[in-house]
């Protein structure tokens, strides 16, 4: 299942672990989509959107309502959303998503972070088209079967559905995200491994142990940037 399947788990794995960088990431992502239009998920599907994903990191209610409520108040910080392309060892290619306050700041620490841990920025272009956006959802407790028999009763044909060892993987276009996840939970799925809007390499690549070794602390050294939210590779782990 290759790079794809190893990616769900590599984000099950991180709800376990740097929780509160998690946490900060969220607060921010929320405070923007709150800010960006009315603060009530009920009136603003950008803003239910993040807060479905927060779920599935389980970051505490005071960490999102601190970020919706300083929204409310008429926060002066203004985000920006910024997509950065590059290369790493042995061909791989990065896609790096960023909120920031400051554009030169960020766009300088990107650049250094990938010049400094054997990487190169790469022009807009030069590397997302290779990966496809996709919704992907993981769970326990529903077989592949089982699954496409919800969503085929609900009347959504998606892109792909994975089983392995009981964990279940769902692929499916971007603007499918709310009515899958919202047939799922009327299954009885209560609670999502992986609940994602992710940039998917359409191809996957498999480096050497020392080129792997290199790309870890290259994506490490990017993710731990502040204004950093999503790291996206084509490389098989």
């Amino acid at each position: 299942m290759g790079r794809k399947w190893n990616n769900i788990k590599d984000k099950k794995a991180a709800k376990d672990k740097n929780t509160s960088r998690i946490y900060a990431k969220f607060g921010r992502e929320i405070y923007v989509a709150a800010k960006s239009g009315e603060p009530d998920p009920e009136s603003n599907q950008n803003l239910k959107f993040v807060l479905e994903r927060a779920k599935t990191y389980s970051v505490p209610k005071h960490i999102i309502d601190r970020a919706i409520e300083k929204a409310k108040g008429g926060g002066e910080e203004d985000f920006d959303e910024l997509r950065y392309e590059g290369f790493g060892p042995g061909g791989s290619m990065l896609i790096v998503d960023a909120l920031t306050n400051n554009v030169n700041r960020t766009a300088s620490d990107v650049r250094a972070a990938f010049g400094k841990n054997g990487g190169n920025m790469g022009v807009s272009g030069s590397v997302s088209y290779m990966f496809e956006n996709t919704a992907v959802f993981g769970f326990d407790g529903k077989t592949a079967d089982d699954t496409l028999e919800i969503l085929m009763e609900a009347d959504l044909d998606v892109r792909d559905v994975l089983e392995d060892e009981g964990h279940v993987i769902v692929y499916a276009e971007p603007d499918q995200f709310a009515a899958v996840q919202n047939a799922l939970k009327e299954a009885g799925v209560e609670e999502f491994t992986v609940a994602e809007l992710s940039m998917l390499a359409q191809n996957e690549l498999e480096l050497t142990p020392a080129d792997l070794e290199t790309f870890e602390k290259l994506v490490d050294a990017i993710e731990d940037l502040e204004d950093v939210q999503t790291v996206h590779h084509n490389v098989e782990l």
